[in-house]
């Protein structure tokens, strides 16, 4: 019999994870915002073609050391760390109260471990109660991604006013009210729910009705699968988690949230509107190979500020 994983070491983990990947976090984030300190170059792209590139994540990884040393690359991560945990913790207590309340049937627990494949009756239960309490992690977690966002961003104009351990939650409250702790949050509690529901549908549909379980790597099919439907999932979503970046950093005070650099936003629509128009919809989804548009929006619609 499977024992339960040890809490501590979940954290552990949760904690050493969002540690290690936090550098590419914060590189996403700045360049999500439009910022690019960097010149694009002429490069080779994934096609091994020339082409015009601005620069990838070790490269602006690389001026953030410049500029801010080797720490400064872990800008943020106290705020995040708080959220992934906050995010984390509620969510498995929601699912903990959900499987109480609406428990799985014991013979389909059985087949599923046996087979890998649910009831349709099964799967719809199963997703509504992801769906749940991954909305509960969000919603709990999102004041300090707000945080976490604004505190990143101060790097484009060198500013410190959501520096310290307290401070920046009265900064957010003091510019935006309460509401600004959830600056950004409809867009994100749509990009966790359709992305949950994308990827399980594609999964279940492949892993019930394609998927032959004679084969001798079924499991192996089935382990591939579960990544890449979630990535394709990801990539269909992924201008709903920018939008929800930008709006948490909107009408902060800060230079990534004001004109000139950044338009002011009504609401996240209005957000999504503008990216779109300017094709900017999929801003910040490589860290590699990033090609510069040929009309320049990607690098020219936000360009360096004075302070450079």
């Amino acid at each position: 019999m499977a024992t339960e994983p040890d809490p501590w070491t979940n954290l552990a983990v949760n904690i050493a994870i969002t540690t290690f990947t936090h550098p590419m976090g914060y590189v996403k984030t700045l360049i999500q915002v439009g910022y690019e300190p960097i010149e694009p170059r002429i490069g080779k792209n994934m096609f091994f073609r020339r082409s015009l590139l601005l620069p990838g994540f070790f490269k602006y990884a690389g001026h953030i050391k410049q500029v801010d040393g080797f720490f400064g690359l872990y800008r943020g991560l106290t705020n995040r760390i708080v959220a992934s945990v906050a995010g984390s913790a509620t969510a498995k207590f929601a699912s903990q109260k959900l499987d109480e309340q609406f428990p799985t049937d014991e013979d389909e627990k059985t087949e599923s471990k046996k087979t890998g494949k649910v009831s349709t009756k099964t799967f719809l239960m199963e997703s509504a109660k992801m769906t749940v309490s991954h909305c509960c992690g969000a919603v709990v977690s999102h004041p300090f991604h707000v945080v976490t966002a604004r505190v990143m961003v101060q790097f484009i104009g060198k500013e410190t006013k959501y520096s310290g351990w307290f401070s920046p939650y009265t900064e957010v409250y003091h510019e935006n009210g309460i509401m600004g702790f959830f600056a950004g949050l409809v867009p994100r509690l749509l990009m966790d729910v359709l992305t949950l529901w994308l990827a399980r549908s594609m999964f279940h549909i492949f892993n019930n009705y394609l998927l032959d379980e004679n084969m001798t790597n079924a499991k192996e099919i089935r382990n591939y699968m579960t990544a890449i439907t979630g990535f394709v999932a990801g990539m269909i979503t992924y201008p709903l988690g920018l939008v929800s970046t930008l709006m948490s950093v909107n009408e902060s005070g800060l230079v990534a949230g004001s004109p000139p650099f950044s338009p002011v936003y009504s609401n996240w629509i209005d957000c999504w509107r503008d990216l779109s128009e300017r094709g900017l919809l999929k801003r910040g989804s490589s860290l590699f190979f990033r090609p510069c548009q040929a009309r320049g929006a990607a690098f020219t619609a936000h360009p360096r500020t004075p302070l450079d």
